[in-house]
């Protein structure tokens, strides 16, 4: 990650703006005073740095919960907030910019907002979760110019990676999003997707839970599956082939393929490699063959505008609160210097919560920098979050 050690950490005076980086907070951690957080946009994204101040060097980094996909944002705003302040810089890995031309267009990456404002549906659609170094997502592109391939992934190299691809190849039919997967689902249109790739999941073998084949996961691959639809498994794990197979059989109506030791069109470095250790890989092919009715989702994510009583918000720091299919947890609160609060909170599913923040004044509630996935149980938490605030 992006960062930089400095001899001590002097704010400049907000809002500030410098080379195309805009500063527009500094906003402190009410039990731990040496944490910071500066709101940043840059290229019309927002997003926040971190500051961590120690007593012989202090450091400054991105805020892993908003930090943008292109990691070029973050390096550059790290860079000029250091020049700002005149900050004695002590160590880095960050570097003044020498471009890459084939990451200048990033109109492939897109935000989760994107997908929820208006989702794709003039095309045959293929999603790819957890693309890897991309071989497999590039090469059905290339080969299937016709149909709309989605890639989703949460490592930010393997992103990159994609998008010079993408450039280089001149691709239109290809878009990459970093998410949740299992919460990018929840607000897929039925009936739409032809093929649901799953290559190589991470196994989590110490934390199932957090797997991307499970029950849930599962439900809504069949919703959003046209008739004749494919949800395709391919693994190397025994642990993660088996407990798959559990959660597939477990359904009412299946029609399941398995293969052991598949060649496939085209391979990752990985399988190359897992093939060489003569491991076994595993497919898991479920098809598909009802139609689901049309996604209905009621509500938004607006506040109504109301005298927020913000010493008895800030009490909130630290407690969960439970509703029917979800709860709303305030982990972490913030002082703007303006006065205005800001509330780190997870809300939404047990099992696949999302993590934002809140930027609070006394007339004022908004999420930042953007705003929930539009799902079931996220609209739920945020009418049960609206009440809550307003005490």
């Amino acid at each position: 990650m992006p960062h930089i050690h400095i001899r001590s950490f002097t704010p400049v005076a907000l809002p500030y703006e410098k080379e195309g980086v805009r500063f527009d907070f500094l906003a402190t951690n009410v039990e731990h005073p040496e944490e910071h957080l500066i709101g940043t946009s840059s290229e019309n994204k927002e997003f926040l740095l971190l500051v961590q101040e120690g007593s012989e060097k202090s450091l400054l980094k991105s805020d892993k919960l908003t930090r943008p996909s292109k990691n070029e944002l973050v390096q550059k705003a790290l860079i000029k907030y250091a020049q700002a302040c005149d900050l004695e810089v002590l160590g880095s890995n960050v570097k003044e910019q020498h471009y890459n031309p084939h990451l200048q267009s990033d109109s492939a990456l897109k935000t989760i907002h994107d997908f929820a404002e208006t989702f794709p549906a003039d095309k045959d659609i293929r999603i790819e979760v957890g693309f890897g170094s991309g071989r497999h997502l590039l090469h059905q592109a290339k080969e299937n110019p016709d149909i709309l391939f989605i890639g989703i992934e949460i490592h930010r190299p393997s992103i990159e990676q994609v998008i010079k691809q993408i450039n280089i190849q001149g691709l239109e039919n290809l878009l990459l999003l970093d998410y949740d997967a299992r919460l990018f689902m929840e607000l897929v249109p039925s009936n739409i997707v032809s093929r649901i790739y799953v290559h190589f999941p991470v196994p989590w073998d110490k934390k199932p839970h957090r797997r991307v084949i499970g029950e849930a996961f599962v439900n809504e691959a069949i919703r959003v599956l046209a008739p004749e639809g494919k949800l395709e498994l391919r693994t190397d794990s025994d642990n993660y082939f088996q407990f798959a197979y559990e959660v597939f059989t477990s359904l009412k109506k299946l029609d399941l393929h398995i293969y052991k030791n598949r060649d496939i069109a085209v391979s990752s470095k990985y399988e190359d490699r897992w093939k060489r250790m003569e491991k076994n890989i595993y497919d898991v092919i479920m098809s598909n063959d009802e139609s689901s009715p049309a996604l209905e989702l009621n509500g938004n994510f607006e506040f109504t505008d109301a005298a927020f009583d913000l010493d008895k918000i800030a009490a909130l720091n630290g407690t969960t609160q439970r509703f029917e299919g979800g709860f709303i947890h305030y982990e972490r609160l913030y002082r703007i210097t303006d006065g205005r609060l800001l509330f780190r909170v997870s809300m939404g599913s047990f099992d696949r919560p999302e993590h934002l923040y809140l930027i609070l004044s006394p007339t004022r509630a908004s999420y930042y920098p953007g705003k929930p996935v539009r799902t079931r149980t996220n609209l739920n938490a945020h009418t049960f979050l609206s009440e809550a605030l307003r005490g």
